[in-house]
């Protein structure tokens, strides 16, 4: 059962659920792809019909950013918890690990992939990485071919939203894999390029704050925030 916030629908499940999920869509027939919206990229989808029919057409819709839990709170249709897409692509590359499947890495700056590699096979042993090609691409089709061609059973692509869901619409049935993730800066994070706020900051939901501290230039970004709290509320009104 998925939970609607501003017309996207959330699947209520928790960690442990999410990433259960990810490997029976690894083990099944069809393709399938996860996308983590957090507040900006749902009011990203409100103005852009197509990202709002690459969220809607995904196998997992999780709720990725603390605002969407406390959006999903206000409208009185709580969710589960907070599925961050990073800690998620962490539970399943554990998983995958101990079943042998294999990942492609797409996305971020030339060098970053490959970096993110050798440090998540020495994170997790058995990790059979398939392949890495960087963000930086203009035509889909070479990219998609040498996906196909690793025989990768898993692809986390991190293009940023929502070109990720765009594109991971698209191509997924063509890359052969049988799970694309959407997974933002994550790559950044797995390469060491980019740290992740502390602990406490991320138990506490404020890693937004601490990554606007490190980063004022995404002050435009965070914006979003608030107003998509001011559209919860008008839902809200809307609902009585």
């Amino acid at each position: 059962m998925r939970i609607d916030i501003l017309g996207i629908g959330f699947d209520n499940v928790t960690m442990e659920e999410a990433v259960s999920a990810g490997m029976e869509l690894l083990r099944g027939e069809t393709v399938g792809y996860v996308v983590t919206p957090n507040p900006e990229i749902v009011e990203v989808c409100r103005q852009d019909s197509a990202a709002m029919d690459a969220v809607a057409g995904a196998a997992l819709v999780l709720p990725d950013g603390i605002g969407v839990v406390k959006g999903a709170a206000i409208l009185g249709t709580p969710l589960k918890s907070r599925v961050p897409g990073i800690e998620f692509a962490a539970g399943l590359m554990e998983r995958m690990a101990e079943s042998g499947y294999s990942l492609f890495l797409l996305g971020a700056k030339p060098g970053v992939a490959e970096a993110a590699a050798q440090k998540l096979t020495e994170t997790y042993p058995g990790l059979r990485i398939a392949g890495t090609h960087d963000g930086y691409f203009k035509e889909d089709a070479p990219v998609v071919e040498e996906i196909a061609s690793s025989g990768a059973d898993c692809v986390f692509v991190c293009l940023g939203a929502p070109k990720q869901e765009l594109w991971m619409k698209k191509n997924g049935h063509a890359t052969g894999a049988k799970l694309l993730c959407g997974l933002g800066g994550s790559l950044d994070v797995f390469a060491g390029v980019v740290e992740r706020a502390p602990k406490f900051w991320c138990d506490h939901g404020l890693e937004w704050f601490y990554r606007l501290c490190k980063e004022p230039r995404r002050i435009g970004r965070m914006m979003k925030l608030p107003l998509f709290l001011l559209h919860v509320y008008q839902e809200k009104g809307k609902r009585r």
